[in-house]
Parts: structure tokens; sequence; C-alpha cells
């Protein structure tokens, strides 16, 4: 196992360090001691300035993307996977024989070294149940670090705008660990947390195995026992698992049959530990019922990590959300409501619109794809989601996928969902448009807007989709 000593006696270097899974890694390293450089595309092609200038007043070094960054053997390269060779930091690299680790290393690496690991694995819920729990645990002074993939309201202030990293002095690290790229293996957890299993990025086989193994490899295994394929690799665990559930009365943890009460902004329940037949009282800020599920999940997940049921139900009445997930922007004076949204694959989208769709108002939901590869994979389940959550009032609008080069074949996008979902719109009879450009999108919505609308701005790997919602207020007011 590598200590925390041998980790910082030498600098990094991270290529794409303002991305989502980029940022928290060099935050942590940063906060443990270490010297941290970094470049990004981003940087270079002037997007979100106002990230890497906070990177920069944290004392990271940030250079142009063209290899001159990389300045000695010392220096240990953290470089996606999916990184081309070409890139002009991998070949300086290779030139000058720095080690290289992948984002997946790193952090498998630092969680590993913990003493209480919580990893949250799933498809779909894992950055909003990495901030819950991580909240859980601050609050009931665990001081655990964290690790996620999204902004973390509760720790984001003006001095750390992008709190997607908490560096804490315990000895608890909770993160959330991906599948998409078989890195989930990577990870020892104590506790090892399954949201959910379905299509994303693998094949449903591949997923089985992936994260079957994932639960076999942990101390405890907490599992969804409203996910049929979550609760079938229950036999996969090392012992009877701790289950959680919103629907399912057969869970550890669950929930009071009709005590669920929904607002626009909130929701409610009523938790029940049936071991002990104990209820708690649970008050979200954040709306929804996959919301809900998510709660449950962290509530399960900081339980198996030793923070009493009704603790941890109590310390999440102020979790804050996280930063794009269901982020309500602002409501303009003429009563047009702007959602910012991580929603990227078919169960992100259906419960972003579940939660929409369980109020009044017309939806008028706006998606950039987060790449043309994820389109071919999921192209079919995204349409029909769309097709099926949404009314014939409602209006659905694509741009061409988010592009920041590369190879990729990008012969065909997002003019094929759109045929998709007016071919599964079946009786809903369901708009939908495709536009290529996003900033005509926005001319677009601008001018079909009226009192009442909700309007999502949805999509993943692209962080100016967050200003791009908070322009369509401004314009809206």
């Amino acid at each position: 196992m590598t200590d925390t000593a041998s980790l910082t006696s030498h600098p990094w270097f991270f290529c794409g360090i303002g991305g989502s899974g980029m940022l928290p890694l060099a935050l942590i390293l940063r906060g443990q001691g270490a010297e941290v450089a970094g470049s990004d595309r981003s940087r270079d092609q002037g997007r979100t300035p106002e990230k890497f200038a906070w990177l920069e007043s944290l004392g990271f070094g940030l250079v142009p993307q063209d290899g001159n960054g990389i300045v000695s053997a010392e220096q240990t390269l953290v470089a996606s996977a999916a990184v081309e060779d070409t890139v002009p930091e991998v070949v300086r690299a290779r030139e000058l024989g720095c080690p290289r680790m992948s984002r997946a290393e790193l952090l498998a690496t630092l969680f590993n070294q913990a003493e209480t690991g919580v990893a949250i694995g799933g498809t779909s819920g894992k950055s909003t149940v990495t901030g819950m729990t991580g909240w859980i645990l601050t609050d009931t002074g665990r001081n655990p670090t964290i690790m996620n993939g999204a902004v973390m309201k509760n720790f984001a202030t003006a001095d750390a705008p992008f709190a997607s990293a908490r560096v804490g002095a315990g000895n608890v690290f909770v993160s959330e660990v991906d599948e998409s790229d078989g890195s989930i293996a990577l990870y020892r957890p104590k506790v090892a947390v399954l949201l959910n299993v379905s299509l994303d990025h693998k094949s449903l086989e591949e997923l089985r195995d992936l994260f079957g193994d994932f639960l076999a490899t942990a101390e405890t295994a907490v599992i969804n026992f409203d996910d049929w394929e979550g609760s079938e690799l229950a036999i996969r665990a090392r012992k009877a698992p701790l289950t959680f559930a919103v629907r399912n009365p057969a869970a550890d943890l669950t929930v009071v049959s009709g005590s669920i009460e929904e607002t626009p902004i909130a929701i409610s329940a009523v938790v029940v530990d049936t071991r002990n037949d104990t209820t708690y009282p649970l008050t979200l800020k954040v709306p929804g019922r996959h919301n809900l599920a998510n709660a449950m999940a962290a509530i399960a997940a900081s339980h198996a990590a030793g923070v009493p049921v009704g603790e941890a139900v109590a310390a999440l009445a102020s979790f804050e959300g996280l930063a794009r997930r269901f982020d309500i922007v602002g409501t303009s004076p003429s009563g047009v409501t702007v959602i910012d949204d991580f929603g990227h694959n078919p169960d992100k989208v259906s419960a972003t619109l579940d939660t929409l769709k369980a109020h009044p108002g017309r939806v008028i939901a706006f998606f950039q794809p987060h790449g043309y590869g994820p389109l071919r994979q999921m192209g079919h389940e995204l349409a029909e989601v769309f097709a099926r959550k949404l009314g014939a009032d409602d209006l659905t609008i694509l741009c061409d996928p988010v592009y920041f080069g590369g190879t990729v074949d990008r012969s065909e996008g997002s003019e094929r969902i759109v045929r998709l979902i007016r071919e599964a719109g079946g009786p809903n009879g369901v708009e939908a448009e495709y536009v290529p450009e996003r900033e005509a999108c926005a001319d677009r919505i601008v001018a079909i807007a009226k009192s009442g609308d909700r309007i999502v701005v949805m999509g993943a790997r692209d962080d100016t989709l967050t200003a791009f919602a908070k322009d369509l207020l401004a314009r809206l007011a």
C-alpha cells in the first residue's frame, strides 16, 4: 500500500486539471501537501476562467496544454485513460520517462489508504449520495475526506466555489467509484454501496460482473432493495448486506408507506429501521423521489460506517444539494423557472423529468448530449424516456453533442435522437426539435417561454452549461 508521504514527496502534473474527475483529486493531493501543476484544454479555450483563476489562487501552477509543463522525470503525470498518446503532455512525459497514472489509479491509491473507505457505486445517483454521505459524516464529527464529481453546496464558500472535494483529518474516505471504464475493480472498500444497475456505458452482463465483484471485495455491502438488478447481486456479498429502499418493506431501512410528502423544492418522509421498528422523520431541501432514494442510500452507507440511523437522518435536514443536480438557478419576473441538471443517461433524465412532471407547468427540456459515442450506446433508451415522460404540451430541444476534439465518429448525433423521440411519441405526440447550435437553442427557448414554464438544462462533461442556464434566466428577466 502506498502511504501519504510517498504521494507527496514528488511533484504531480494533471492533464485536464479542471475536469470533474480530476479537480477533486488535485485538491486532495494539494491538501495533503503535494506540489501540483496542470493544464486544461478548457483553460486554453477560455472556458470557465473563474475556475482556473481560483486554482491559481490556491497555488496550483497552471500552464497551456502544450507539453511545456512537463519539466522533470520526477513528475508523475495524471491523465485519463482516454487521453490520446499524441497529447503534448503525454508525449513529453514519455520522452522524459515520467511515471503516469490514470485518474482512477490515483483515486484508488488515495482511497485504499483509508482505514474506512466508503465507495459509492451504481449507474445513477453516485455524486448526490457521495455528497449526502460526506455531509452526514462531517456533521456527525467523523471529519471525512470526500471525493466527488460535483460541487457540494455544503462545502462551497466564496473562498472555495468549486468544492468537489473535502480534505479531512479523520480516517474515513468517501468517494464515488466509476464502473464505465472498469476501474471500480481497483478499490478495496470497507463499505461498498450499490445504488442501481442499468444500461449506461456497458452491457448489463458486464455491469453485473463488475458490481458483483465490487460487493464481494467489501467488508459490508449496502444494497438498494428497490433495484431488481442490484438486489439479485446480494448473493455476491461476503455476509448479509445492509439493505435500503423507498418502496420495498423487506429492506432493513425503508420508508413508512404513505408518509411521503412532496413540494417543487423539497421532499419529506418517515424512515423506519425494520430491524427494531424505530422511526425517524426525514426532511430534505432537495426535491424528487430519486433524492429520497439517494437519502436512504446515504443513511445506510453512513450507518455501515458507524453512524446511528437517527443521527444520519437528522444530518440530512441541513444537506444543501449539489451544483447541477436539479439546481434551481432562479425564476424570472415573468414566472419562468430555470433548472440546471446533470441528467445525461436514461435513468438520470427519467428521474429529473419525473420530478418536474410531479407538479403542474409546461416543461421545456434542453439536452446537450455528452458525446457521440454515448448517443450510439443509449440513444434509443434516451429517446424513449423523453417520449414517455413528457406530454404533448412539453418540448424537447437537442443541440449537437459536446465535442472537445479527437477522432470519434461524428457522422450522426442529436438529429437521430429527435427522430427517435418523434417515432416513440405515440399517443403523447411529444414535440422534439434538433437545433445544431447551442446559442440558437437559447434564442428559441427565450422566444417561446411563458409564465409557469420550467426550463431544464441537461447534459454532462461541459461546465459551460451552468453559464448557459444562468444566461437563459438573465435573458428571460
